[in-house]
């Protein structure tokens, strides 16, 4: 959080220098409030979209849970994902307070695990399906960043590649389990008579994993249905950027032009080792959409994208997990759980 803050201080700074903060407020106030509504609205169908998805997995593993509990689920694990090194904390967040509602460890690893490699298999589809057939609008405004989406692509398809091993084949994590739990016992690291303890539980997480992973392979349909729902999640995202060139009242470029760019954008950055890619968005944002916004405008609209994309998401994640947590605790004890 403070490394995030930190950033965003040096690039208010950096962007803005010389400028009066009156300046900066009246540009952004330019912007037509019924157009950022809607990019604030999409933002929401962005983080709900993957409550629908979690609830529809849910519902296929016959774990019975809200909604509600879902939109909980997806704020939490944007907060923590944007918070953390390449979004690694995201989903074992979320699987946490899974366990808490009552989910198995076994459904919510697959479950968490189907939806990331849904995600990033959507951009990375998405993103070769653009550089073939709108190559000349890349070209044009994507030059300067032609080595972190080459980059992005590598790391991304690695990434996803990895994730399918896993689901192919479950018993492998059985295996690098147990061998991990082998290696800390004989490093002292966990105690001899918790071992047996442990290998049992790894073989009941790993047996309901199987089950669920066999069920989801056998059912194409919802690995199908899992792919649309999470296109039109991250189209609701990628569109944000449109809205805001909308509410300055720029035309010249197409809503199909700057999905592309932000697409590009999400390829090259997505997988860096930077809590929520602070700084390089920013830098990316401004290298890719100067011309399009132009000098005047593409800064406030920098502004407003990463407000109503990060850190709206970020505050409202953040607000959501301190309430839930707090529920956590009170819950743990009243059942007299030791906070360790």
């Amino acid at each position: 959080m403070g490394f995030i803050g930190l950033i965003m201080l040096l690039t208010f700074r950096l962007l803005f220098k010389g400028q009066e903060l009156s300046d900066i407020i009246k540009d952004l106030k330019n912007a037509d409030d019924k157009w950022l509504l809607a990019g604030l609205g999409l933002t929401f169908c962005f983080v709900a979209g993957e409550s629908c998805i979690i609830h529809f997995l849910l519902r296929v593993c016959r774990q019975k849970v809200k909604l509600t509990s879902c939109l909980k689920y997806s704020f939490i694990g944007f907060f923590f994902s944007y918070i953390t090194p390449s979004s690694s904390g995201g989903q074992p967040a979320q699987m946490y307070y899974m366990k808490k509602d009552g989910v198995k460890i076994g459904f919510s690893s697959l479950i968490m695990l189907l939806v990331t490699i849904a995600y990033k298999s959507v951009l990375v589809i998405l993103g070769l399906i653009l550089l073939i057939f709108n190559f000349d609008a890349i070209s044009e405004h994507g030059d300067r960043l032609a080595f972190l989406i080459t980059l992005g692509f590598v790391l991304n398809i690695a990434f996803i590649a990895g994730l399918a091993f896993i689901v192919a084949r479950p018993d492998w994590a059985r295996r690098a389990g147990i061998t991990i739990l082998n290696k800390l016992t004989d490093w002292k690291i966990v105690k001899e008579k918790n071992h047996e303890k442990l290998v049992e539980k790894i073989n009941r997480i790993c047996d309901t994993y199987v089950i669920g992973s066999k069920y989801v392979k056998e059912n194409a349909v919802t690995v199908a249905k899992v792919f649309v729902m999470t296109l039109v999640q991250r189209l609701c995202l990628f569109a944000v950027t449109w809205v805001i060139y909308k509410s300055y009242g720029l035309s010249g470029v197409s809503f199909y032009d700057i999905v592309t760019m932000q697409v590009m954008i999400a390829i090259a950055v997505e997988m860096l080792p930077l809590p929520g890619a602070a700084g390089v968005t920013e830098g990316s944002f401004l290298l890719v959409f100067g011309a399009i916004f132009g000098e005047g405008y593409v800064k406030p609209a920098l502004l407003l994208s990463r407000g109503l994309t990060f850190y709206a998401v970020l505050i409202v994640g953040g607000i959501v997990t301190f309430i839930a947590h707090l529920k956590v605790m009170r819950s743990d004890k009243q059942l007299n759980i030791p906070r360790n």
